[in-house]
């Protein structure tokens, strides 16, 4: 008799991961001295950890503290710098007992998720969205309600799309926001924010707040929801202004009424974030001048491809108010000007002119087929050749 698979084992892929298996094959097999695969495809920035956090890992590591356990929530220094991050960045008094230290901004959806939801509970999220939100909602039994959000709204949600919801199917659960948003790059106003935020709290609905690329905007203010609703659930990560992916170490702003509940889950499931990530994170606090001058590349690379990319025949691109996308409609893009999906359509990219790219169908079952998702977080000058190549592709 065969044995048993779990439901969530049925969980669908993460497609940028097999994009990324993809690409790295297509570059082993160039012959030595061949054109290199250009990756557009994964949100990790080329710079790597800054320099600061790097070298305060090292003295941790040859001072010989075993660097075991920490608290739960993290170290207290952390915690205590991340609260007076939120001091520095948004004027906003936040005690530290209300930081979460978390294993990446990953480890901190689950957690957030558990505390605030039972299985069988309808989460609202706007589509384009990370697809993880999406998968880890489905896996724990609970129903994400998609909004589907176009140009009009610059791919946000909106409290009328929230009215029409409750008026044909009640107030969801929860509501999921991310601003500046992956795939896309569009970003809430303060104004928007701040009535999607005052809708949740009349209406009973939870508000998660997925801010891990905050740092990372060209010329839109942030907001954080923490400053707007007391009860929302905000998710920060050191992997894309700090440039720490592989270091694994997020947090979380919780409500007091769920420090408890978050604390015993995440001894559970995770005990505490790796120690020598979070020394690493504290130190990458003083590393401003560094991180400034990688979000100066982030816009120039983004400059370049919104000049090139509509002469390289992608005409309709996302609004790119933050993060380091650019969401591109291929409609008509295909063989003799066809619609294609954005599999296929990655896939010959790669195959033809080298580029790694992600189809939208990883950000929307619906309509992604439709778009590619262009990421320029990469070295600059592999961005200037990115955008020389697809000119000759058209």
């Amino acid at each position: 008799m065969a044995l048993k698979v779990g439901r969530a084992a049925a969980s669908p892929p993460f497609r940028v991961m097999d994009v990324i298996a993809a690409a790295n094959a297509r570059q082993a097999a160039l012959p030595p001295g061949g054109a290199r695969v250009l990756r557009m495809e994964v949100g990790q920035p080329g710079t790597g950890a800054p320099a600061g956090a790097v070298a305060a890992a090292v003295a941790a590591l040859r001072a010989g503290d075993p660097l075991g356990y920490t608290e739960t929530f993290g170290l207290p220094a952390l915690r205590a710098r991340i609260a007076a991050h939120y001091r520095d960045w948004y004027g906003l008094d936040l005690p530290a007992h209300r930081i979460a230290v978390t294993t990446g901004a990953s480890g901190a959806f689950p957690l957030a998720f558990l505390a605030a939801f039972d299985a069988g509970d309808r989460i609202a999220l706007a589509a384009p969205y990370y697809p993880p939100y999406v998968n880890i909602l489905r896996s724990l039994g609970m129903q994400p309600v998609i909004l589907e959000a176009g140009p009009e709204t610059r791919f946000q949600p909106s409290v009328a799309m929230l009215d029409r919801l409750a008026a044909e199917a009640g107030p969801p659960d929860g509501l999921i926001i991310a601003s500046p948003a992956n795939p896309t790059g569009s970003m809430l106003r303060a104004a928007e924010l701040a009535e999607l935020a005052a809708w949740c709290r009349a209406n009973g609905v939870r508000l998660i707040s997925d801010e891990i690329y905050h740092g990372l905007q060209y010329g839109t203010p942030i907001t954080t929801a923490a400053a707007v609703d007391p009860d929302a659930i905000v998710i920060n990560s050191f992997s894309k202004y700090f440039s720490m992916t592989g270091w694994r170490v997020g947090w979380m702003v919780l409500p007091e009424a769920l420090l408890r509940p978050v604390e015993c889950l995440a001894q559970n499931f995770f005990i505490n974030a790796p120690h020598i990530a979070q020394v690493a994170a504290l130190a990458a606090f003083e590393c401003g001048d560094e991180l400034e001058a990688n979000v100066a590349r982030y816009r120039r690379s983004r400059a370049c491809l919104l000049a090139a990319l509509p002469d390289c025949g992608f005409p309709r691109l996302s609004p790119a108010d933050g993060a380091f996308y650019l969401y591109a409609d291929i409609a008509g893009r295909g063989e003799a000007g066809r619609d294609e999906d954005s599999a296929r359509f990655c896939a010959r990219m790669l195959a033809e002119i080298g580029i790694a790219t992600t189809p939208g169908l990883d950000f929307d079952a619906a309509r992604g087929g439709r778009f590619v998702r262009f990421s320029y977080c990469g070295p600059e000058a592999d961005i200037a050749e990115a955008a020389a190549r697809l000119a000759g592709w058209r």
